[in-house]
């Protein structure tokens, strides 16, 4: 079984956490610092009520609610926490890997009372970081991302056998992850209109009207999922993260700073656990694009975010001059390799140096101290 944590409004819970005034009240969180010219890039509950969301040009949400609270975006605050709270969620015994930035999975094997385990877990988060969690659990992660959007916030839900078909029949199939707009008037088109509809069909008749995509659903949704809990990250195949923006955006500058924080992200757990990485994988989705993958391996390993950064920049090259618009990104490295040799010129001392004098003060002040300059740019959204 597949425990899926979702972090409700993550960035504007933790704004609330961390400013007590703004509890209860209609907050969001810009983009960027313009308060009535920016995004909205995160709303809490109270906002949600009276028609704000993500995505939503901030002048308009301000008509919507004029006593709104506005907040700029902050990565370093958001990162932390999630990082804190991923070192947490280990701590019960169970393998967990991250799914984004705000998700969380972990196998709990066939753990008897798995509602017991998500109370015991959403009552912790709260206790520590005073935010909340909404938690699925199912036989894959698939059905878990679903179950714990159904009682968001502060629910929970599980998938079983005995109320699958009861679940799924209510659900309509545009609230699956990977079903896009797009892939839903298709499915529509073909009487797929509920998560059951889409669970009934066979992988022929999804393959043969969908493709790839089609086949991949059939296995997503039919599988029984489990990590190996035996297994160091030293001795996984890849790290990574990903992030799904509140909109898409075709902002080629906006994209790059987005994809330099993942590298970031990416290059630190490398760096704790004293791993380098010869190959890049970068993940692009968007409505025109669809799904974009690819990997590109280097003579050179590497754990600087920096090199990982320029790398996944080389693979993204491939899909054109004119940046489609983006919706979620993802950056992983594989190839791991725990001999980490020293540096052969001046400069690459220089900047292994450098990195390690940034690790030391992030590990003494908070990560995020110091960050790359363009991380800020992911707080704009244009």
């Amino acid at each position: 079984m597949i425990l899926h944590i979702d972090m409700d409004a993550f960035f504007a819970s933790i704004e609330q956490a961390v400013n007590p005034k703004l509890k209860g009240k209609p907050l969001i969180v810009g983009s960027r610092n313009s308060k009535f010219h920016t995004v909205v890039c995160a709303a809490s509950y109270e906002a949600k009520t009276r028609g704000i969301d993500s995505g939503m040009p901030s002048a308009e949400a301000f008509k919507l609610c004029p006593n709104l609270e506005f907040v700029p975006a902050e990565q370093s605050k958001y990162i932390w926490t999630s990082e804190q709270i991923f070192e947490m969620l280990k701590e019960y015994g169970f393998e967990v890997v991250y799914a984004s930035i705000d998700e969380f999975q972990m196998d709990i094997l066939d753990k008897t009372h798995p509602e017991e385990l998500a109370k015991n877990i959403q009552n912790k988060i709260y206790e520590t970081f005073n935010i909340t969690a909404s938690i699925g659990v199912a036989k894959n992660w698939l059905l878990a991302k679903l179950a714990s959007k159904i009682n968001k916030p502060k629910g929970t839900a599980i998938i079983t056998e005995a109320n699958l078909t009861e679940t799924l029949n209510k659900t309509p199939v545009e609230k699956l992850c990977s079903v896009g707009e797009k892939s839903s008037q298709v499915l529509h088109g073909l009487g797929v209109k509920t998560c059951f509809d889409l669970y009934s069909k066979s992988p022929g008749f999804l393959e043969k009207n969908l493709g790839k995509y089609g086949l991949n659903l059939y296995i997503s949704l039919h599988s029984t999922d489990r990590f190996d809990s035996n297994e160091k990250e030293s001795e996984t195949k890849s790290i990574g993260h990903s992030y799904t923006l509140p909109r898409a955006s075709k902002n080629p500058v906006f994209i790059k700073a987005w994809i330099r924080l993942l590298s970031e992200m990416v290059a630190e757990r490398l760096r704790q656990n004293n791993l380098v990485s010869n190959t890049v994988h970068l993940w692009l989705n968007g409505p025109e694009i669809g799904n974009f993958g690819a990997q590109k391996t280097f003579q050179q390993a590497t754990n600087d975010g920096n090199e990982i950064y320029l790398r996944a920049l080389k693979i993204m090259a491939k899909i054109g001059l004119k940046m489609p618009a983006i919706r979620a990104l993802g950056v992983s490295v594989s190839s791991l390799d725990a001999s980490v040799y020293p540096p052969l010129f001046k400069e690459q001392k220089r900047r292994e140096d450098l990195i390690k004098t940034i690790d030391k003060i992030n590990s003494r002040f908070g990560d995020g101290s110091i960050y790359p300059a363009i991380i800020d740019l992911t707080k704009k959204m244009q």
